[in-house]
């Protein structure tokens, strides 16, 4: 994990960093150069910045070890971080569609006189394009070596500033030719990215701390290397707990109400390493518990079984 944690720091201090370098020069471009895009931009590069800070502050808690009242450790942090993310990212969405908007209506109604952007908007636009797309692959590669759901949220976020940075770029130029309205029709365009980043980064961390499968395929796998164990007869219950990058796995099987004790804990023993084996990487923990079934009830749930297949 230390090697996980040092990537996972890099990559969080790299953003933080570049961001306000980018919140200061898009923030005062904007302003001094006429640009409500860019500057929608610069809010946005400034609402990075403080939860930059926060995610550097739970990704800091997280690396606590295990103790007596988390004996799983502290790495779900992980996930609510980047729920904190998703939120600062949709709140801040929200703010800039509704003041592009605004000025939108006033230069078409012509109740505020239209400005074209200095040249120095696009030249920080363009740069901010550059960056971000750097960040992104540089983030994405992270997110690969680590699976740490906070990064893959800031990911998210760099692609979310790369699509908000042509939008600016367009803008600009489009406001330079004598469409004003443009330029600030590119922030709400900005806004929308914004919003609908936030929101995906709130469900896929939800979905986490709600303890959902990855994906079904990954579900399957599971049942099928279970069931690949001599002796075990069906799957009838599977749990997936995540804590941080790591699953905790929690199955009850059926085994053959005749045999013995010690033979039911060699089966459970056996699906346990099967599983502990094939997702070695990721696999922290399998609890297995195990239920008798009768040859009878076996024979019977074939039957029902090919019965409902065969209609």
């Amino acid at each position: 994990m230390n090697n996980r944690d040092k990537l996972t720091a890099l990559t969080v201090n790299l953003g933080l960093v570049s961001n306000i370098v980018l919140s200061i020069l898009k923030t005062s471009i904007g302003i001094i150069g006429h640009s409500p895009a860019l500057l929608a931009d610069g809010i946005n590069s400034s609402s990075d910045v403080v939860y930059y800070i926060a995610v550097k502050i739970f990704m800091h808690h997280a690396r606590k070890p295990a103790d007596a009242e988390h004996p799983y450790g502290h790495r779900q942090l992980e996930s609510i971080s980047a729920i904190v993310v998703g939120a600062f990212i949709l709140t801040t969405g929200i703010a800039i569609f509704w003041e592009s908007i605004n000025k939108v209506y006033e230069l078409i109604t012509h109740t505020q006189t239209g400005q074209s952007a200095s040249i120095w908007a696009l030249v920080i636009a363009i740069l901010t394009f550059s960056m971000k797309l750097y960040l992104y692959y540089f983030t994405k590669h992270s997110v690969k070596a680590t699976h740490n759901p906070t990064l893959k949220a800031l990911a998210n976020d760099h692609l979310n500033d790369i699509m908000a940075s042509v939008a600016v770029i367009v803008g600009v130029i489009m406001g330079r030719m004598g469409y004003y309205w443009m330029d600030p029709a590119a922030g709400a365009i900005v806004a929308i990215y914004i919003i609908k980043t936030g929101i995906e980064i709130i469900m896929d961390s939800s979905g986490e701390l709600m303890d959902s499968f990855p994906d079904n395929d990954f579900s399957r796998e599971i049942r099928e290397e279970a069931m690949s164990v001599s002796g075990v007869r069906r799957i009838e219950e599977l749990g997936v707990h995540r804590f941080g990058p790591y699953y905790t796995i929690n199955m009850t099987i059926a085994v053959d109400g005749h045999i013995s004790v010690n033979d039911g804990h060699c089966i459970s023993h056996a699906v346990e390493q099967v599983l502990l084996d094939k997702y070695s990487s990721g696999l922290r923990q399998v609890h297995i518990h195990y239920h008798p079934v009768s040859n009878q009830a076996q024979s019977q749930n074939t039957d029902i079984k090919e019965q409902g297949e065969s209609l």
